[in-house]
């Protein structure tokens, strides 16, 4: 739909601030205001809103494959006999880039009285270092501080603290497969020194994950040479679940392949279903500010029959005077939308300046740090996420034009003519 000169020019001359001859405010002007005001507010709104949710879902991603790896190769019985060969064989495909064994197992670990329930993962420090970053979180000690034989034990922050140890302090560990003795069955028990302390952020971390080194754990768990698994670091996360599918392929009967989305699908599917649901919620601020539109024009076009009327004698067809309205309605959506990205991309990408200049203007904590893991308000702007929220405030601003420049194209000019 092509405009001409004129169509743009009165258009722009509606959109601008009228002024009645005797001097009043006119109020269409303020209601026009009010529309693109209330367009640019939900724009930045969804903006704003859906880059946090973006920076918590990065966030979260990012503590959980700081232990957990992106693809893990596990077999039916927790026992992987061969695992140098599956782990040769996995490192072949193009996008695995490290491969580290793994012994997991449960255990409870007990100081005096105090007893917790653990979760306890043997591990060789040199290759465990290669897929995860497990040693970018140590608050003392150091991964490489597990030796064979030394029986050093790593814990998290909040497994530690329930314990009351630190660094340099013995840990009691209970397996539980026994051990005969003339007594009776008996659990297995041993010594460990806690060598060091890390902190994921992540409480099911925290509170239950204990590293040992992998021939402790073996020679604990009576599992011989075996393994739990192999954990694979991949060039790219989100190739995970593509990459466990092609490896199933090759991989012995018995053998499983599970990528990083299947075995902590509930945390991101339930960040995305919350997002999903904020940009409705959101997107009916725009689209209320969006139907402000129609009022704003139907009072336009009330208002201004005598100007239509007039057009019409001068050789204006119906289908310019709708284009003409058409263009008064678009721009308020074009003026608000672009406020509105302006705004919110600005606040998106400044949020960690503008958040706690506001806790230290009014002295509250949004994330406390004593109550949330993660205390910092993340925001990461989805250029793409940008793009949508332009695309459905311009359409739904367009839709609500429609009707108002129909009716506006429908004026008859000696009717209107005859009452003024």
């Amino acid at each position: 739909m092509l405009l001409s000169r004129y169509e743009w020019l009165v258009g722009l001359r509606y959109t601008r601030a009228n002024v009645r001859q005797d001097g009043r405010n006119h109020f269409i002007s303020f209601i026009s205001l009010i529309s693109m005001a209330g367009i640019a507010l939900g724009v930045a709104a969804l903006v704003v809103v859906l880059s946090v949710m973006n920076g918590f879902q990065k966030e979260l991603r990012s503590r959980i494959l700081g232990v957990a790896s992106h693809v893990q190769i596990t077999s039916a019985e927790n026992q992987l006999m061969d695992w140098p060969a599956v782990a040769a064989q996995a490192a072949r495909h193009p996008r695995v880039q490290a491969t580290a064994p793994f012994v997991n197992a449960q255990g409870m670990l007990s100081v005096g009285q105090t007893v917790r329930g653990a979760v306890i993962r043997g591990v060789l420090p040199e290759q465990e270092e290669t897929v995860v970053r497990m040693g970018q979180q140590m608050r003392s000690g150091t991964l490489g501080a597990l030796q064979p034989g030394a029986f050093g034990i790593v814990l998290g922050s909040e497994l530690a603290r329930a314990l009351a140890v630190t660094t340099g302090d013995r840990v009691a560990l209970i397996a539980p497969q026994g051990q005969v003795t003339p007594a009776g069955v008996m659990p297995r028990i041993k010594q460990f020194t806690v060598v060091g302390v890390f902190e994921m952020g992540m409480f099911e971390y925290d509170a239950s994950l204990a590293l040992i080194h992998m021939q402790d754990a073996q020679r604990l768990y009576q599992m011989g040479d075996a393994v739990s698994g192999v954990r694979l670091k991949l060039d790219d996360l989100f190739a995970a679940r593509t990459v466990a599918r092609e490896l199933m392929v090759d991989l012995p009967a018995g053998v499983y392949a599970a990528d990083w989305t299947r075995s902590h699908a509930n945390f991101f599917r339930a960040v995305e279903i919350e997002k999903r649901v904020m940009f409705i919620i959101l997107l009916l601020i725009v689209a209320v500010a969006a139907f402000n539109i129609v009022s704003t024009l139907v009072m336009a076009v009330t208002d201004k029959q005598a100007d239509i009327a007039i057009l019409r004698t001068l050789g204006a067809s119906p289908l310019g005077i709708m284009q003409i309205f058409m263009v008064q309605g678009a721009l308020i959506g074009v003026i608000g939308t672009l406020l509105g990205l302006l705004a919110g991309v600005t606040l998106a990408l400044n949020i960690d300046v503008v958040v706690p200049a506001i806790e230290r203007a009014f002295h509250v904590q949004f994330l406390a740090k004593d109550v949330y893991y993660i205390s910092d308000l993340p925001s990461d702007v989805h250029w793409n996420d940008v793009f949508s929220i332009a695309g459905v405030s311009l359409l739904l601003s367009f839709f609500a034009t429609l009707y108002p420049s129909w009716r506006a194209s429908r004026v008859n000019p000696a009717e209107a003519l005859r009452h003024e």
